[in-house]
């Protein structure tokens, strides 16, 4: 059997937003007298919702600021979403191709939903996703497997037959929670981490992933 789907990540996968995060959330900590970060430090506070970036990113102590942290960080980064972010190489023509074997694709994101939507239509605007999701209100976060199986089912496809595509520990969690073939990239945010949390292939390029989701018989 083949894939008939393939659900991706977004951050680390598709396109590369660490510059654009670190950036508003820096301007966030320094706006509220709190010490930046450096920007590699963004790797490992990102994947898992914004809460949880602030969380990590504002110092142990200082939950007061919390609420404003994000609130700073919110208008900041709506204005300047795409300032530096970009499709990863090769990203919107294996995306084309994938979808010309007739898999039907999507994204889902622990990102707000907001954002992701706007930065799928403005970087990756003609690829035919099927359906496009980030963080939404009363929807658990990955890797709980609701929202990717939800997601299956609206694009009409059986788990066992979709594939889920990340950088993180968080996307192949979710992939084997939800039944999925799970495939792991190295170019995102915590490569590290793939194959021990059950990634089925991973792939260092975007021609190396059109050849793991078309080769893959789950």
């Amino acid at each position: 059997m083949q894939l008939r789907a393939v659900i991706f990540d977004l951050d680390g996968t598709l396109v590369d937003s660490l510059g654009d995060i670190a950036d508003a959330m820096n301007h966030a900590l320094t706006h509220h007298g709190l010490p930046p970060h450096p920007e590699a430090a963004y790797l490992r506070f990102v994947g898992e919702g914004v809460k949880e970036l602030v969380r990590r990113a504002v110092p142990a102590g200082r939950e007061d600021l919390h609420a404003p942290v994000l609130a700073t960080w919110r208008v900041y980064y709506d204005a300047h979403l795409v300032d530096r972010t970009r499709p990863y190489p090769g990203i919107p023509a294996m995306l084309t191709a994938l979808a010309q074997t007739g898999a039907r694709l999507a994204v889902l994101s622990n990102k707000s939903d907001v954002f992701v939507k706007r930065l799928v239509a403005q970087l990756l605007p003609g690829v035919p996703f099927g359906a496009v999701y980030g963080e939404r209100p009363g929807v658990p976060r990955k890797p709980d497997p609701s929202a990717a199986l939800a997601l299956a089912a609206e694009l009409g496809v059986v788990p066992g037959a979709c594939g889920f595509v990340g950088d993180t520990s968080v996307d192949m969690d979710t992939a084997r929670a939800a039944g999925m073939y799970g495939v792991g990239v190295t170019w995102g945010f915590r490569s590290h981490e793939l194959e021990a949390h059950g990634a089925r292939a991973v792939s260092t390029t975007a021609d190396e992933l059109l050849a793991a989701l078309r080769d893959a018989r789950p």
